[in-house]
Parts: structure tokens; sequence; C-alpha cells
């Protein structure tokens, strides 16, 4: 994936994740399920497709019902993705470990003052 915000990393990230369990949603479902505006949605779909991480197929008569697919690219980018948030949420989980043992220490001073 470019390198960009992490916040949008974010976004794609969830939307791949997504699009990959359930690729009949329409962009409604999607804004509603990754909590973004419709608009937001839409613009990360169409960035997907034309970095060529997702493709669509048009299903039946209607013009607006899509299936979207992740291609080749856009299993490995989901799966590199995938690595990083994961040692990204582990090295959060050792932080918050050692501020819960800071916050323990100190609650436990506190009490032999008393």
């Amino acid at each position: 994936m470019p390198k960009s915000s992490s916040a949008a990393n974010t976004t794609h990230f969830n939307l791949l994740r997504l699009l990959e369990q359930n690729s009949n949603i329409n962009q409604r479902a999607i804004a509603k399920e990754l909590q973004i505006s419709l608009g937001k949605a839409n613009y990360c779909l169409i960035k997907l497709i034309n970095d060529g991480y997702i493709k669509t197929t048009k299903t039946g008569k209607n013009k607006f019902l899509y299936i979207y697919t992740l291609t080749f690219k856009g299993i490995q980018t989901k799966a590199k993705l995938t690595v990083q948030f994961l040692k990204s949420k582990i090295e959060r989980s050792k932080q918050l470990q050692a501020e819960i043992e800071e916050l323990n220490q100190e609650v436990q001073r506190l009490i032999t003052k008393t």
C-alpha cells in the first residue's frame, strides 16, 4: 500500500477485511460498519480499485449492486497490514501493561503511607 497516513491505512485495512468477509456489501453498509461517511466509503473503494487491491463485478441488471473481490495484490497487502497492525497492538498492549504496573505500585505506596 502506498505510504499514507495511519488513519487512511487503518480505514483501508478495515475495508479490505470487511470486503473479504462480505463481498456483496453495499456502500451504505460499508459506511455504517466502519463508522465512516458514505462519501469516505466511496472514496476509499475507488482508491482501492484504482490501486489494484480490489476489483468489482456487477451483479444482475441493477447497475448499483457490485461484488467486491480482493485481488492477489489486495490479499498480499491485507496480509502485510495485518502483521503491521498486530505488531502495533502488541506494542500498545505492552505499554499499557507497564502503565498498569506503575499505577499499581503507586497505589501500593499510597496505601502503605496511610
